[in-house]
């Protein structure tokens, strides 16, 4: 199975992805709204189909990304049926197994720290993502959203404690860092509701917590009962002058095919030195050349009155070369994906 973890350090949320590595089918647990272009890019980079997103819960400190990767990708949106949320297409009812390829997810009832909080456990794998209710030496407040320490002691003792020792578990928040445990180790030493722990010790510390709402509770909580709709339905996933997409690696590319087809509309820098400039793999007319090594010195002679596409050989260098731009207050600029050797390839007009 393929399995990636990916963090969103505004709200220490962890999201997971996970695929049938023959069929390539995919679900995306816990996504964040603000992270949607690095998730989409890792999705299209390691070529999976998106079956559907997963939330755990209706999340008070982040709006969840599950709407938009419907847009992207036309997946489903799976979240417990407690809340009676819109635009959710798969209901996470106890005992329910999310399927992708030949890998499935149970889906066990946790809640506690929210009325419909769900965990998953793997088929296969001996993972399960427990989202708010089971945190790495921790769990899950309870002090808000329909919360009920008894109701999540009762959750944790029964639903995830009975799991094998070796279960990996794979939290939906951690603030220190820590990105997994096992559910022997947090039946013997988690603080609150690990080794002798009674239901009244854990009801106790539950209780006396003291900690301040989330900042983003007004807005994520409404936002998430729609699945993560904007509240006007609308929301621009990628620039408006061209299908500029981001990479895994945090870089924006636009595709060779569609700058020859609107080269007017665009300006192009070529970052090569001025040998390779009029070496073997030529360059496009009307290139502007400014070799990489002196961009960072010469980034006010770049013309940007038109979106600035950046060319080098292979894309290496002008994918640097976008980020300088980037860092420099040049807001529509990509780089040329699979650069001149791509366009040569394709068979591009120069």
């Amino acid at each position: 199975m393929i399995f990636r973890q990916l963090f969103d350090h505004v709200s220490s949320t962890y999201s997971y992805l996970l695929a049938d590595e023959q069929s390539r089918e995919a679900v995306l647990i816990d996504p964040v709204f603000e992270q949607h272009a690095r998730d989409a890019a890792l999705i299209r980079e390691l070529r999976l189909q998106l079956l559907c997103t997963l939330d755990t819960h209706c999340h008070a400190d982040h709006v969840t990304g599950a709407w938009l990767m419907r847009v992207a990708f036309g997946s489903k949106i799976g979240l417990s049926p407690v809340y009676e949320a819109h635009n959710i297409d798969l209901e996470l009812v106890a005992g329910a197994a999310v399927r992708f390829g030949a890998e499935s997810l149970e889906v066990r009832a946790t809640p506690g720290h929210t009325a419909g909080c769900r965990s998953l456990v793997s088929k296969d794998h001996a993972m399960v993502f427990t989202g708010d209710a089971l945190l790495v030496r921790g769990a899950g407040r309870t002090d808000f959203q329909q919360g009920d320490a008894h109701l999540l002691f009762r959750s944790i003792r029964q639903q995830l404690f009975t799991l094998p020792d070796d279960y990996v578990v794979y939290p939906g928040h951690d603030y220190q860092g820590r990105t997994s445990s096992t559910i022997g180790e947090e039946r013997e030493h988690n603080p609150r509701i690990g080794g002798a722990a009674r239901e009244e010790d854990f009801v106790g510390y539950m209780q006396n917590l003291a900690l301040p709402h989330p900042k983003q509770l007004a807005v994520a909580v409404p936002a998430n009962l729609r699945g993560g709709e904007p509240e006007d339905g609308k929301v621009l996933l990628a620039p408006d002058w061209g299908p500029v997409v981001t990479t895994y690696a945090g870089s924006s590319e636009i595709a060779a095919d569609w700058v020859a087809g609107h080269r007017a509309e665009v300006h192009v820098l070529d970052v090569r030195s001025a040998a390779e400039f009029d070496g073997e793999l030529g360059h496009l007319e009307g290139a502007q050349l400014i070799p990489l090594d002196e961009l960072r010195a010469r980034v006010g002679e770049v013309t940007a009155d038109k979106p600035v596409v950046v060319v080098c050989q292979t894309g290496r260098r002008s994918a640097l070369a976008t980020q300088i731009l980037e860092k420099a207050g040049v807001t529509r600029v990509a780089n040329l994906a699979g650069g001149m050797v791509k366009w040569r390839d394709a068979g591009l007009p120069s």
